[in-house]
């Protein structure tokens, strides 16, 4: 069993930055293929980012792709998502999710509790 928990969700103007952080306890999180995903009101949950288990590859959402960054450090138990140039559009529950298989897909096998993201105009 993988315990998640996101943290530093917010408010923001549009043009400014945030970075969530998931921490996570329990089972050996190296060995784990981790991914952010999000959800807005009334929309499917959607991939935004994925970092490999030694951190090699890290696949991003069209949307996101130059504005955001996946990392992780495995001594912390800890994977990050800093966003730049955040726009309204990316308001949403950002979840963290933790999986053996390596995929865009919300297929993961663990999952955070989320945390809220709201970009003003």
């Amino acid at each position: 069993q993988v315990q998640l928990v996101e943290s530093g969700g917010g408010l923001v103007q549009a043009g400014g930055s945030l970075r969530l952080s998931c921490a996570a306890s329990g089972r050996t999180f190296s060995n784990y293929h981790m991914a952010w995903f999000r959800q807005a009101p009334g929309k499917e949950r959607e991939f935004v980012a994925a970092i490999s288990w030694i951190g090699g590859t890290t696949p991003y959402a069209d949307s996101v792709k130059g504005r955001f960054t996946i990392s992780r450090d495995n001594a912390k138990n800890t994977v990050y998502l800093q966003m730049n140039s955040l726009k309204p559009e990316d308001t949403a529950v950002y979840y963290c999710a933790a999986g053996r298989v390596f995929t865009r897909q919300p297929g993961y096998d663990y999952w955070g509790q989320g945390t809220q993201v709201t970009v003003s105009s």
